[in-house]
């Protein structure tokens, strides 16, 4: 069976109808990635998503179960991706914005979240978002990596788009993430500082995924969008550096203690991560692991 099953692939494999994969997907409780107007399932992510929830006899953790799905929710990352995907950790990813994940985490709807939310009045990385969120909960913060955000633009930028404020300035149509998500944050705060009136977005509704933004300036739809240098490496488009961001890991101090998320952690140090995120680029690895926050 191929990678990526479509919907009624899923439906066939999980044996549910087709409405009823629409509807787990609506309600985000079915792993998926939405790419060029099409649902696309992971197979290996459903398979985990099977062992750990009964999905077959729709059976789905209850919202603020005590022990949450076996899921990582919050801001999609490729290096996170292909760890989890390569670890054996047990671990799926249900992406959806950094907001979005702390909403789910803090609901139970997840065991983890991963974030880059950038606090406009101190210049640091998703600490504040996280005290806000998910107060009084005995959460930790945990460094995955160090990124490089910038503009993804056509292959060999026949534009001539200089940096965000030049696209803003002359009209260009800009891929927009939807409100919530960390690469929207920096984006409005972006052009904020520069001075330049938002962007026309061209029609386009706000995107779910960098790595949406990325095919939406791949196929003609943007002019261009903020991405990491990752997406712009995997779909071959140019990049134009901006900024230096922080991708952390948030869970419940518990979570953090158990195997799939030490197993996880364990595989991102090995050699054969450190060369995957060489060959994505744009990644520093050098905090991977560090506490950057511990609830009292």
């Amino acid at each position: 069976m191929a990678e990526f099953m479509n919907t009624r692939e899923v439906a066939d494999y999980l044996r549910l109808k087709e409405r009823k994969i629409y509807d787990l997907v609506r309600q985000k409780r079915i792993p998926c990635t939405r790419i060029s107007g099409k649902w696309l399932f992971p197979k290996t992510q459903i398979d985990r998503w099977l062992e750990s929830s009964g999905a077959g006899q729709d059976t789905v953790p209850a919202v603020g179960s005590d022990r949450p799905p076996p899921v990582v929710a919050g801001s999609h990352d490729p290096l996170l991706e292909w760890c989890v995907a390569e670890s054996g950790c047990g671990l799926a990813l249900m992406t959806g914005g950094s907001r979005d994940g702390l909403e789910k985490l803090a609901a139970g709807r997840a065991v983890a979240s991963g974030v880059h939310i950038l606090d406009a009045g101190t210049g640091a990385y998703n600490v504040a978002a996280v005290q806000e969120a998910l107060a009084g909960l005995d959460v930790v913060v945990i460094e995955w990596a160090e990124r490089e955000q910038g503009l993804v633009v056509a292959p060999g930028n026949p534009l001539g788009i200089r940096d965000l404020a030049d696209a803003a300035a002359r009209d260009l149509r800009l891929a927009r993430r939807q409100p919530g998500s960390g690469a929207r944050i920096l984006m409005d705060l972006l052009l904020e500082r520069s001075g330049a009136s938002p962007a026309p977005d061209g029609g386009l509704p706000p995107l779910r995924s960098e790595l949406d933004v990325g095919l939406a300036v791949l196929d003609g739809r943007a002019d261009a969008g903020l991405a990491i240098r990752a997406v712009a490496r995997q779909l071959r488009l140019d990049f134009l550096p901006v900024h230096r961001e922080r991708y952390d890991l948030v869970m419940r101090r518990r979570d953090f203690f158990e195997p799939p998320m030490q197993r996880l952690l364990e595989f991102a140090r090995s050699p054969a991560a450190r060369e995957k995120a060489a060959d994505l680029q744009g990644y520093d690895l050098e905090g991977l692991g560090r506490v950057r926050w511990n609830a009292p």
